[in-house]
């Protein structure tokens, strides 16, 4: 950090900031102060005026000269990322759009920004991209989208935006960080990063650094540390050297989760020349020509701290912390499920707590709660959700099947919205599509349903939904199979000889899917999530179970007979493979609609089209 630098620094900002004054600032003593002053006139940096006010400090075109570099061109605020901690608020709202005090947190980094000077301002979109678009208007801000945040961590973000930082002195900040004071500037002397103290034991990033606030190493946990915490300042030296690492650690297989602070800290450990060289090929060698150095000297590279006063820089890592600092957050969250729990069981929001995301699935989105020693799972519809089931339907089955005594305990249902309140169970885990003792007890389940005599007014019609969700792809984007007009011929034709089969009909679940049942200790089970439920051909449950846990033929054979308790006949061997390739295709047909709404689901949309076309073919050999 360039120390005269920062005196002319302030000395700009504030004309006639004392010597004590800039001690404090500055971390320093009052005898390097004075000396540091004195080192600035004898350069000619700065001189001594006096007006009303008294005796000031002025910088001279000299001392202009030597901050020009410094002059900080912009910032990047890291917006993509889905916000876990803070569900379900942040099924709602991004993170960083979350109010604190009145203001939401991105808005008072950015007014903090214009403060200071610095307006070329890019945000890093990717969760609920859309709900940031009216910063561009409010204050002319950019907009960088980053198509990979859902499946990669910030290391992808910063990649992205890589040619922003390139040759320019920039910030890089989250948008869910919320400052007291602001502690931008319109220049900057050095690289930083913001640094916390934190009392006793921590989970943190933790710094170690030199006397002069050099960082010369990072690691995860210590205590009494000063970590990671905050804003971020980039020279255009810095990224110069930092900057293909980065690359070449994107390019590395491994690196998708990591943060973009890793191959910092793996160059001050030697940890990145290591990696790189692991990899073989070009990556070590492209890295070292771009930056200028050669991997041994990567440890060099230049970032002090930027300790921060206690109370300064807030990251609020769930919301049980935001509402301790934000008292609103306690009880007006102003998010519709917390609402409703709080309706529900008619307490107070501050009563819901223990609250975690649960992984969402592919079509509701749900989080775990408890309510006066109560713990229960809230469902949330996903969007476009109210097209796709009918949550009447839905109420009608699960009020039915009520008697079986196989369905979690719900709690509460709303057949207009689609919202469900159910009891979490405790110590139970998802059955395991690889252990046959549980697909056993799973066939169980199936089958009692499907003895039970029990009927609702619905079917589940595949014929009807392959057409349906076939319109639902041709109206967003169409259907993306270059053979997809053949294989569509082929699923009508096994559509056809099903129904010449007139195969029997009973109330089936549809979407048996492992992860769809729990398993007890005392080795009970519960079959879960029945949206799709309807009457249909029994064999349909074990070909959709069969193909959600990616079974190949042998062992869809081997599912249909423990289902059967014997040796399945030929209609029963033909309905189920028929059926298996039937599924894959409408729940391909499915992914690629939510794909066109935003939605990605990986390899899932081929593995479903290959069971459709290979289950084809198998029965055609027959």
């Amino acid at each position: 950090m360039d120390r005269l630098g920062l005196i002319c620094r302030n000395i700009l900002e504030e004309p006639y900031i004392t010597q004590r004054e800039l001690a404090k600032r500055m971390e320093l003593s009052l005898g390097t102060i004075n000396g540091l002053i004195k080192e600035c006139a004898e350069k000619g940096y700065i001189r001594e005026d006096e007006d009303q006010r008294g005796k000031r400090l002025a910088l001279t075109e000299t001392g202009q000269a030597v901050l020009a570099p410094y002059k900080v061109d912009g910032a990047l605020i890291i917006a993509a990322g889905f916000g876990s901690r803070f569900v379900p608020l942040t099924f709602e709202t991004p993170k960083g759009l979350l109010e604190v005090f009145g203001e939401r947190m991105i808005e008072r980094q950015i007014r903090q920004l214009h403060e200071a000077g610095v307006y070329d301002i890019t945000i890093a979109v990717g969760y609920l991209k859309e709900k940031f678009e009216y910063l561009i208007d409010k204050y002319d801000v950019k907009l960088l989208y980053n198509p990979e945040y859902s499946c990669k961590n910030t290391l992808a973000t910063v990649y992205r935006a890589r040619h922003l930082l390139k040759g320019r002195n920039m910030y890089i900040l989250s948008s869910d960080n919320w400052l007291r004071d602001n502690m931008y500037h319109a220049y900057e002397c050095g690289a930083w990063y913001s640094a916390s103290f934190q009392k006793g034991d921590t989970k943190e990033w933790c710094f170690t650094f030199t006397k002069k606030g050099r960082i010369t190493d990072v690691n995860v946990g210590g205590r009494d540390q000063w970590v990671m915490y905050g804003p971020v300042y980039l020279s255009r030296e810095f990224s110069a050297r930092f900057l293909p690492v980065l690359e070449a650690y994107y390019e590395t297989p491994g690196t998708e989760q990591f943060y973009w602070e890793q191959p910092f800290v793996d160059m001050l450990k030697g940890e990145a020349k290591r990696r790189l060289e692991a990899e073989g090929g070009t990556l070590l060698a492209r890295a070292e020509e771009a930056s200028g150095w050669k991997a041994s000297q990567w440890d060099q590279i230049e970032m002090d701290v930027n300790r921060q006063p206690e109370n300064q820089v807030y990251e609020f890592e769930n919301l049980e912390e935001l509402r301790l600092f934000d008292e609103r957050y306690q009880n007006h969250s102003d998010n519709a499920a917390m609402d409703l729990v709080s309706r529900v069981f008619k307490v107070p929001e501050s009563h819901i707590t223990d609250i975690r995301c649960l992984k969402a699935g592919m079509t509701n989105k749900s989080f775990l709660f408890r309510v006066d020693g109560a713990h229960c799972i809230c469902r949330i519809p996903g969007p476009g959700t109210e097209l796709l089931i009918n949550r009447r339907e839905e109420k009608e089955v699960y009020d039915t099947v009520a008697s079986l005594g196989i369905t979690e305990e719900v709690l509460y249902m709303n057949p207009d919205t689609g919202y469900k309140i159910a009891r979490y169970y405790e110590n139970a885990r998802n059955a395991a599509a690889d252990n046959w003792k549980d697909m056993e007890i799973c066939m169980g389940i199936v089958r009692k349903l499907h003895q039970s005599g029990l009927t609702v007014d619905h079917s589940f019609d595949i014929r009807e939904r392959i057409d349906f969700y076939e319109r639902l792809c041709l109206q967003h984007g169409g259907i993306p199979f270059e053979d997809y007009e053949k294989v569509r011929g082929w699923m009508n034709e096994l559509m056809d000889r099903l129904d010449q089969m007139d195969r029997p009909q009973c109330l089936c679940h549809i979407d048996a899917n492992v992860d769809n049942f729990l398993m007890f200790e005392d080795g009970s089970a519960k079959l879960l999530d029945w949206e799709y439920a309807g009457m249909c051909d029994p064999i349909m449950d074990i070909s959709m179970s069969a193909i959600y846990s990616y079974y190949d033929a042998e062992q869809t054979e081997k599912l249909l007979e423990i289902y059967l308790e014997r040796k399945p006949s030929e209609e029963e061997y033909y309905s189920v493979f028929a059926n298996a390739a039937l599924g894959g295709f409408l729940w391909c047909l499915w992914a690629v609609y939510k794909a066109a709404l935003g939605e990605e689901f990986g390899e899932y949309t081929i593995i479903m089209y290959r069971y459709a076309k290979g289950y084809y073919k198998k029965l055609k050999a027959l």
